[in-house]
């Protein structure tokens, strides 16, 4: 018999922002004016403050693995080139998703959100109708274990959808393995506690689409935050550049590569890894003229499973930082509330003078 699926939370309904940008809107609706995040518009860019590129063939031939310890340290943001995944599955990934947004909003309507639940076509995160929102739309789906799948939403998708995104997937797995191990053996961690964590983890995807913004400056399509995942893999489907990293203090833009990915670690490697790797804050700016695109899939450890920091890392001279708890009762204690920086993995920390 296989394990039921655990409800990891619920997100009031908002309406549809690709819907709302096809109006002649000359302005912001107020729901949406963002006065409570920095502004998105970055006026002036060091260019040494670049994220790390690496070249995933050269780290696993065993090069540069103090330089991906150090990015993963002082930035947890890099870029990935020469992956390994296919780049037909790739471009075949992007046409899926952007046909899916260009869908008719009666044949989206279908995956719409339920009230109580996360997945879907509709937002994570609104907890009360008084909430600012995102000037954005995602589609959200549990990917893997396949039992986590949502018979409503998975099996229903358009079948060139649904077999890109069944193969897509299954490499988006063995990429953040590989990456696992990678970082294991940067931490000096036993690679058994990573791997009993993660093999069988929670892969999700969310499907992002910001649409073209009257206001960009007052607007934000995704707002500072830091991801409670082990790792995010981000594609960008078109051009739009919007991501943005926040590094001592200032926002510092992403431009993704060609054939790259970005990667970025979450709140849960922070734990795991007992504060040496760091999750950091990013958001998603918007753009008055194009609409902007990406696919993030999260990796996470098993949602039947426990978390803290491993024991491999935990000495008399580096005590826990983090407390222990269940995984699927930290996504539950996530998802319960607003988006809003590092403040859910703050409520983890343990005060070492206690």
């Amino acid at each position: 018999m296989k394990p039921e699926a655990p409800k990891l939370g619920s997100s009031l309904l908002v309406p549809c922002v690709q819907e709302l940008a096809k109006k002649p809107l000359k302005q912001v609706p107020s729901r949406y004016v963002r006065t409570d995040e920095d502004s998105p518009i970055v006026s002036h860019t060091n260019p040494s403050q670049k994220i790390p590129v690496f070249d995933m063939q050269k780290l696993l031939s065993g090069q540069e693995p103090e330089q991906l310890h150090h990015a993963c340290k002082e930035w947890g943001f890099f870029q990935l080139i020469n992956h390994g995944v296919s780049s037909s599955l790739v471009e075949k990934m992007k046409t899926v998703v952007q046909e899916f947004f260009n869908l008719p909003m009666e044949e989206k309507e279908k995956f719409w959100q339920k009230s109580d639940e996360i997945e879907g076509f509709g937002h994570a995160f609104v907890v009360s109708e008084e909430q600012k929102l995102n000037w954005g739309d995602r589609f959200y789906m549990m990917t893997l274990p396949t039992y986590l799948r949502k018979p409503h939403l998975f099996p229903n998708l358009p079948l060139s959808f649904r077999e890109t995104l069944e193969a897509y997937c299954v490499e988006m797995k063995h990429l953040s393995m590989k990456l696992l191990d990678l970082m294991a053996q940067a931490l000096g961690m036993d690679p058994n506690d990573m791997r009993v964590l993660f093999e069988e983890g929670y892969q999700g995807i969310r499907m992002n689409y910001y649409p073209p913004c009257p206001q960009p400056e007052l607007a934000i399509g995704l707002n500072a935050h830091s991801d409670s995942v082990g790792l995010t893999i981000l594609l960008q489907v078109n051009d739009i550049q919007g991501l943005q990293v926040r590094k001592s203090g200032v926002w510092v833009p992403i431009n993704p590569l060609p054939n790259a990915f970005v990667i970025n670690l979450g709140d849960s490697m922070e734990i795991i890894t007992n504060g040496i790797y760091r999750s950091v804050e990013h958001r998603a700016t918007v753009n008055s003229n194009k609409e902007r695109v990406s696919v993030a899939t999260f990796y996470s450890p098993s949602l039947d499973g426990e978390m803290g920091p491993a024991p491999s890392l935990i000495t008399p001279q580096t005590p826990p930082l983090f407390r222990r708890i269940g995984v699927a009762d930290y996504f539950k204690g996530f998802y319960s509330r607003e988006l809003r920086g590092k403040s859910y993995l703050d409520t983890l920390r343990l005060r070492l003078n206690e």
